[in-house]
């Protein structure tokens, strides 16, 4: 029933049935309106940890560029300049290849897998 506007004796049940629609009309616009508002809020917060993610991002790769020219450096003083550079190149090669090879399979693992599929397929033959 609507706050706003008691029951009368003299209404209809035509009328009491459209209150109801519209009552339940107002009822999805307001659900509506606070999931809208919640993917709003959700979206600005995963928007400002974006940027300072892709900022700390760059900070740890310069930071990186810095220490592995360093090492480059002091190593050709003690080695020489291609030996300094592939005793650099190799371990951050190595470690890089681990890494991506790592990230890429567990990128091809987020599709379906046999436990959602089969999940999948018992809801849908709930329906």
């Amino acid at each position: 029933m609507s706050e706003g506007r008691p029951i009368e004796d003299d209404e209809t049940i035509g009328d009491l049935v459209g209150r109801l629609v519209e009552d339940g009309r107002d009822y999805a616009k307001a659900e509506f309106n606070l999931y809208r508002a919640i993917v709003e809020y959700r979206a600005l917060r995963a928007r400002r940890a974006v940027v300072m993610l892709a900022i700390g991002w760059f900070l740890l790769i310069a930071a990186m560029s810095a220490l592995t020219i360093g090492a480059m450096i002091a190593l050709s003083l003690k080695i020489g300049p291609l030996l300094a550079g592939l005793a650099v190149f190799v371990p951050l090669a190595l470690a890089g290849y681990a890494l991506a090879h790592y990230g890429w399979a567990g990128m091809r693992g987020l599709g379906r897998d046999a436990p959602e599929a089969a999940a999948i397929e018992r809801g849908s033959r709930l329906q």
